[in-house]
């Protein structure tokens, strides 16, 4: 076809909307609807179009269609594991492998993810009535925390998991309640029940490997029943002041022992020394003596009178007893018979009150100077002898 002969193949009343003979106008809307559908269907049964270029454009359409889907198909499939998680995959519902955090890739329709949190620490309580060791009824409640370690056997090792480890804390902790009696369970015995709970649980969830781990048993509080309770919490009070007084005992024990010690120390010392002081007393007396022996054997009766008058200075110096010389022409002296009055009577107190040997106070003696007329004559020296020649 030239560059000026007109267009259509030279036929002028063809219409390219396939009508032919007619005038051109707007085309039907509906009609070519129609015309679009029945091409992406496959064009086969058309009447206005060729059967070759229809087939061309369905599967055109049908590739396009397809191209769409697997980009959704593959977009899907993209997924994240948070950083507390892990990922189980299943494909075709089976276990498949297990996923660390982070983006990733799966087949949709074929594989599947379950995220199972393995930081965050969970808890459970278990409380109910319970039969002890002495048949009492006893209120208990126990805590429970726990974390999962294994995410395939806390999914796939037990039909659920935190239902098994509920009834497992049960059944440890009726057993344990039931091998102990009331008052080491309200008292004393608290921690060997909490302990004992613990071990029993962690052996129950090793044998059915349940991916659990225990972090943390606590036993909260335990009561007897309410009718009943008025009269435990006297046995309780009882059981504590018992416990207080012996602690006190302890202690006034702890407090008296050092000074009883000290007391002894402090006898044995004084002892000691009082034991030293009679030694060394003998000693210096028989020093004493044995330097007088010479003395004695050069002039024994001068050294004996001498001794004798020493002694009886020493006595008389110590009592309440006055001697007065009668027949001599020395002057009479007052006597303090008021001050020996009352040193007599204060010596039996001072002396019960020191519980030992007291040494009477010495009261004012009058002293009689005597004078020899004849320093031969043995005349007041003969009134102190003692009638040893």
């Amino acid at each position: 076809m030239a560059w000026n002969e007109p267009g259509n193949g030279g036929n002028k009343d063809r219409d390219p909307w396939g009508q032919k003979g007619k005038e051109q106008g707007p085309p039907d809307l509906d009609e070519v609807f129609k015309k679009l559908i029945s091409k992406f269907g496959g064009g086969s049964g058309n009447k206005f179009s060729g059967g070759g270029s229809g087939s061309s454009f369905g599967k055109v359409g049908i590739s396009l269609v397809l191209g769409v889907l697997a980009v959704i198909w593959v977009v899907s499939g993209f997924y994240t594991v948070k950083e507390a998680e892990r990922g189980v995959v299943l494909r075709f519902g089976a276990y498949s492998q297990m996923v660390e955090p982070g983006l990733d890739w799966l087949p949709t329709f074929v594989d599947k993810v379950i995220p199972v949190n393995v930081e965050t620490v969970r808890s459970m309580q278990a409380k109910g009535s319970m039969l002890t060791k002495d048949e009492n009824v006893v209120e208990v409640q126990m805590g429970i925390q726990y974390r999962v370690v294994g995410p395939k056997d806390y999914l796939f090792n037990v039909t659920n998991a935190d239902d098994s480890l509920r009834q497992a804390v049960d059944s440890a902790l009726r057993f344990v309640i039931g091998h102990t009696s009331m008052d080491d369970i309200l008292t004393t015995g608290r921690e060997v029940v909490r302990q004992s709970t613990r071990e029993h649980i962690e052996s129950i969830i090793g044998r059915y490997n349940m991916g659990i781990e225990l972090v943390d048993v606590n036993l909260l509080p335990a009561r007897p029943p309410e009718a009943v309770k008025d009269a435990f919490d006297d046995a309780i009070a009882a059981q504590e002041d018992e416990q207080r007084y012996i602690r006190e005992a302890e202690a006034y024990a702890r407090e008296i022992e050092p000074t009883a010690r000290g007391q002894v120390k402090r006898i044995e010392q004084e002892a000691s020394a009082y034991k030293q002081q009679v030694v060394l007393k003998a000693q210096g007396e028989v020093a004493r003596f044995n330097s007088l022996l010479p003395q004695y054997k050069l002039a024994p009766e001068v050294t004996r009178q001498r001794l004798y008058l020493e002694t009886m200075e020493q006595v008389y110096s110590n009592t309440t007893k006055v001697v007065i010389d009668t027949k001599g022409t020395g002057n009479m002296l007052y006597l303090p018979l008021d001050k020996i009055m009352q040193s007599s009577n204060n010596t039996p107190a001072s002396a019960t009150n020191s519980n030992r040997v007291a040494t009477p106070q010495s009261a004012p003696v009058s002293k009689t100077r005597y004078s020899y007329s004849d320093a031969n004559t043995n005349t007041r020296p003969d009134r102190f002898s003692t009638g040893r020649n």
